[in-house]
């Protein structure tokens, strides 16, 4: 393999979507931590697991949306491997069979460090949740009626990368939950969706062209940018709550500093006229969003 090659396959994982996946197995953990229920052996391996499901799902939208006529020589932001010839549909497609099966054992050691191997209620629990992992990271612009293509995308962000991601991370570290975890889980979750929804805004006019109806297609761009803003801004307050259920002192509030950052975001997605000009916005929420959960996280158990 050339360099050439080696290029291509680095761009198709797309790394810069790495922090924002890895957030919500470190807020998890950060939660967990803090309440004295932590494991080094959950954390690398749901870091690991989440490793696999993010460049699973990256690679498997590089093929589906070629596949499907999403990518095209019209599409906005990166050029996609199999779209433009660098891959082909076949070894990409073997390179998610491959990845499937590293995210699938990687979950299942994860699985075992948290609740063991022992067949069990939650232990199956456990395997259906990282199954459908799986499965959503494939499907969600792979096969016949992929979700994604009808508007649900932001839907399983919120689940799989907020409750599920957050939840499940903090349960295999303890072995129980309480309510208010919803509230961090949450603010993860639209987080995660919104940026989703800003991917989804730049490429609006290729997706409606392809009969790709994210939800940005259905609602029209001028509601998608409201759409972001209550995304964005319920993802602080929700943090807010939490902190105010489970206060220890004044220095947990310091994951505030981002909120200028959130807010010169918005401004921006607000001020754009054409949508090509959001795709700078992507690298800059999601850096946002792994700088909040590390400072969340800093604030929590310090």
């Amino acid at each position: 393999m050339n360099r050439s090659e080696i290029n291509a396959w680095m761009h198709a994982m797309r790394p810069r979507t790495l922090p924002l996946a890895f957030s919500s197995s470190l807020l998890g953990s950060f939660i967990a931590y803090n309440d004295k229920n932590f494991k080094w052996s959950v954390l690398w391996l749901a870091l690991l697991t989440t490793l696999f499901l993010q460049i699973l799902s990256n690679l498997a939208n590089d093929y589906g949306d070629s596949k499907n006529g999403a990518d095209n020589d019209e599409r906005v932001g990166p050029q996609r491997a199999v779209q433009s010839g660098a891959i082909s549909a076949a070894r990409m497609r073997l390179a998610v069979i491959i990845t499937s099966t590293l995210a699938f054992v990687s979950g299942i050691l994860l699985i075992g460090a948290g609740v063991g191997f022992s067949a069990s209620v939650t232990w199956f629990v456990f395997l259906l949740l990282g199954i459908g992992a799986v499965a959503a990271a494939i499907s969600y612009t792979v096969g016949k009626k992929p979700y994604g293509y009808m508007g649900f995308g932001d839907l399983f962000v919120f689940l799989f990368f907020g409750l599920t991601g957050v939840l499940g991370t903090y349960f295999l570290h303890s072995g129980h939950l309480q309510s208010d975890l919803l509230l961090p889980a949450s603010a993860m979750g639209f987080l995660s969706a919104a940026v989703l929804n800003l991917n989804n805004m730049r490429d609006i006019n290729g997706d409606s062209r392809a009969g790709k109806r994210t939800l940005v297609v259905i609602m029209g761009p001028s509601l998608a940018r409201y759409y972001h803003l209550v995304l964005v801004a319920a993802a602080p307050v929700t943090l807010i709550f939490y902190t105010m259920a489970n206060y220890h002192g004044p220095f947990q509030y310091i994951f505030l500093i981002t909120i200028p950052l959130l807010t010169i975001h918005l401004l921006t997605v607000f001020r754009v006229k054409v949508p090509s000009e959001l795709d700078p916005q992507l690298k800059k929420l999601a850096i946002t969003t792994f700088a909040t959960v590390i400072i969340f996280g800093i604030g929590l158990i310090a």
